[in-house]
């Protein structure tokens, strides 16, 4: 046996070994992967907190600084308004499964002189809108959100020795990342066979990413979800918690967003009568999505995440369809590292694979 295929044996026994160590690995901590990864997120968005305390105090106790604001910002909120989101959905189902079964929609509907005139209008074009079928509509949607809501919120308040026990690990995984991070990616950069800078660009893009999703329109569907959960509460609606908080994540889709709520009920309203809260409503959603979506959103944004906006709006839809509420940060973040490496075979490898 010459040198070669020996040092090529033992090359190939070592690759087997790691790989079967790192498949045993990825099994060991598959069940806690969405904690890691949400602390990984976390932990990029309040590394800017640590940097600041770590002026002042020890790296530890700067790591324990930040993972307290995390509880009080993240933990405390979550705890309050689960138990309102769990009755206050329930409350939204009962009431579109009253109103399916009373009928009340459809005698809005069909007394309602707007959508009579409507109606004589498109009787023109063969087309006609019945009470009855805007009744079923409105009132099957509110059902199916409702009882999403009210599933999700009574899975967290029933595992809630679970969500706490989950948490406060996260909060653990997000002690030690703020002090030994860089020193993990450096580590996982050594073990990669790309080269540095395409390392480097992955990691960036990944920060990217979950920075933008999580904090910026964070940030900004809580600005919508609060206004529209004052509006509704200032206009004696149902439920304005619950529509506010339902606000705040349709803030996240970049085509839909709060218009799904904020339309159909300046429709609602015109339709009985309350012409002067529909306009409002109408309005106020023109003004608020403007400001929001065209003018304060690409200014926090800038051109950290470039990724058209079909494929944003794509890449929620599909991983909240496959990993459920997370797969608001999932979704972006598969898409990111596949466009990312897309940039990077083009740039470097694409020529390797072609024909001359």
């Amino acid at each position: 046996m010459t040198e070669r295929s020996r040092q090529d044996i033992i090359l190939w026994f070592f690759l087997a070994l790691f790989m079967t160590s790192l498949f045993m690995v990825g099994w060991l901590m598959w069940p806690f992967l969405s904690i890691i990864v949400l602390a990984a997120v976390v932990t990029g968005i309040f590394k800017p907190v640590y940097q600041a305390l770590k002026r002042r105090l020890r790296a530890s106790l700067a790591s324990l600084a930040t993972c307290f604001i995390v509880f009080l910002v993240i933990f405390l909120p979550i705890v309050l308004f689960v138990g309102i989101l769990s009755k206050e959905a329930y409350d939204l189902y009962l009431m579109a499964k009253n109103a399916v079964l009373s009928e009340e929609l459809r005698v809005l509907f069909e007394k309602s002189r707007i959508l009579n005139t409507v109606n004589r209008a498109a009787a023109n074009f063969g087309i006609e809108f019945s009470g009855e079928e805007i009744n079923r509509m409105i009132s099957e949607m509110g059902k199916t959100v409702g009882l999403f809501l009210y599933q999700q919120a009574s899975s967290i308040a029933s595992n809630i020795f679970k969500f706490v026990a989950d948490f406060f690990f996260m909060l653990l995984i997000i002690y030690f990342l703020l002090i030994d991070g860089d020193r993990i990616i450096s580590f996982i950069g050594d073990l990669s066979p790309l080269p540095a800078d395409q390392d480097a660009k992955l990691i960036q893009k990944f920060k990217d990413m979950a920075g933008t999703i999580l904090f910026v329109n964070g940030f900004c569907g809580l600005i919508q979800g609060i206004f529209g959960g004052a509006v509704f509460a200032v206009f004696g609606l149902k439920s304005p918690f619950l529509w506010g908080l339902i606000m705040a994540i349709l803030a996240f889709f970049p085509i839909a967003g709060v218009g799904t709520v904020f339309i159909p009920t300046a429709v609602y309203l015109i339709l009985n009568e309350r012409f002067g809260a529909g306009i409002f409503f109408l309005v106020s959603y023109v003004i608020v999505s403007s400001v929001v979506e065209y003018f304060l959103k690409p200014k926090m944004v800038g051109q950290r995440a470039q990724m058209h906006i079909l494929l944003v709006f794509m890449s929620i839809i599909c991983g909240l369809s496959v990993f459920g509420i997370l797969g608001i940060v999932y979704g972006p973040l598969i898409v990111t590292a596949f466009l990312t490496l897309t940039d990077i075979y083009h740039a470097s490898y694409q020529k390797l694979v072609e024909p001359e």
